[in-house]
């Protein structure tokens, strides 16, 4: 896909945590302005608000087909389902695949993992190993039938979150154990879809990425691989925690080969793909904005004056501006100074903390291992500026904006 499409080396995820992560890609906000904090557990009964205009129901009303093969983890009570959010068709899991019983030193006492073929639970999982078939099977049928329609498929792929599972045909197949066999699997299904869109000639027509929602959960050690040369990862808002891989690929209309620095968000996909399609944008107001000028190689500045980054309840803990990155005070867990889990058994986080402001150059250090504020006053002073204007449209965590822009709470209320 890298040497035929367009890689971003400075995409971001939102937020370092799953569900708030999801809500962003999906709305082109963030997740906070939709009021999606942290990742949603099986006994939560919010999620992503039906009066958010998701990618697939702003896709529908051009008269795309739409589903979603995969997890979804933006409220699983019936009435905040994938088929309530613009998806015609959805098969996977509610919410994450560690939330089940086999789960046994996290606390939680969880139910057995429902596995959804639209609005009807088909079967429990006790094995998952063939999940990543399963979706990609669904996914290559998807694009069959709907060959001769326009059509937008989102394909969420459970694994490599722990815990891991690799199909048979995979297993032991890697050099890197099974963390090697399950991104084997994933690649393969990868292929099988690009395979599908060549089969049906749609291959020139149809806009394909490749990206994630947040860095890898160091804690569980061989079985979360790694962000280096970035530093820490999942719920951190430094580099290793935000910024994940992107892959474009749109034959015709995204250069090959090329490797794009500009910094871009996901908040920036819902925006895009409303452009390229033409569609209508949300009624409601949304943080992203189109970056295809980037993606089709015309520009390298980007829409935003700079990203913002949050994390737990609406703390705002960092923001990109250009080659800087400023951190706000703040505790944060890390596995520096500490044995790491093991074989799919998490090993236990140090607290760590920043203690004041802290700014870095990327351009320079992408490891974040100089702070330089003390250097560059006045990108500080610029910056501060930023995060007050941004408060004051989202709150933080101590100054919180009660029914942004009128929008209503997430709680599903009867």
């Amino acid at each position: 896909m890298a040497k035929e499409g367009l890689t971003l080396t400075d995409f971001y995820a939102t937020q370092s945590i799953c569900s708030a992560s999801r809500a962003s890609i999906l709305t082109g906000c963030y997740s906070n302005r939709v009021d999606i904090h942290y990742a949603l557990m099986p006994d939560s009964k919010k999620g992503l608000s039906t009066q958010e205009t998701t990618i697939a129901e702003m896709l529908k009303e051009k008269g795309y087909k739409t589903g979603i093969f995969g997890k979804w983890h933006l409220g699983h009570v019936p009435e905040l389902m994938p088929n309530e959010h613009g998806f015609d068709e959805f098969f996977g899991i509610p919410y994450s695949n560690d939330m089940w019983p086999k789960n046994t030193w996290s606390g939680f006492n969880f139910d057995p993992l429902p596995l959804y073929e639209n609005k009807k639970i088909i079967d429990t999982l006790d094995d998952q190993s063939d999940l990543t078939t399963w979706i990609t099977e669904k996914s290559v049928d998807f694009i069959n039938r709907h060959k001769n329609n326009p059509f937008f498929l989102y394909v969420p792929h459970p694994q490599p979150h722990v815990p891991l599972q690799v199909s048979d045909k995979f297993k032991g197949k890697s050099k890197n154990g099974l963390y090697g066999d399950v991104i084997m699997e994933i690649d393969w299904s990868v292929g099988q879809i690009l395979d599908a869109l060549k089969e049906n000639n749609l291959d020139q027509n149809t806009l394909v990425i490749f990206t994630s929602d947040n860095g890898p959960w160091l804690s569980y050690g061989n079985h979360a691989g790694s962000a280096e040369p970035l530093r820490e990862g999942k719920t951190t808002t430094w580099e290793g925690g935000h910024r994940v891989p992107f892959i474009v690929r749109f034959p015709d209309k995204i250069p090959a080969g090329l490797k794009v620095k500009t910094p871009i968000m996901a908040i920036d996909v819902l925006p895009t793909i409303a452009e390229i399609t033409n569609a209508n944008l949300p009624k409601l107001k949304i943080d992203g904005k189109s970056v295809w000028n980037i993606l089709s190689g015309k520009s390298v500045e980007s829409p935003h004056k700079a990203y913002f980054f949050y994390y737990g309840y609406n703390e705002l803990q960092a923001v990109r501006y250009g080659k800087w990155k400023l951190y706000f005070p703040h505790t944060y867990k890390t596995m520096k100074d500490h044995n790491t889990g093991r074989n799919g058994m998490p090993g236990k986080y140090n607290k760590a903390e920043v203690k004041e402001i802290e700014l870095y150059d990327l351009s320079k250090d992408i490891s974040e291992s100089e702070n330089i504020a003390h250097l560059y006053p006045e990108i500080v002073d610029e910056i501060e500026v930023l995060a007050k204007d941004m408060k004051s449209q989202l709150g933080d965590s101590l100054t919180d904006i009660e029914g942004k822009e009128n929008r209503k709470a997430s709680n599903f209320e009867k």
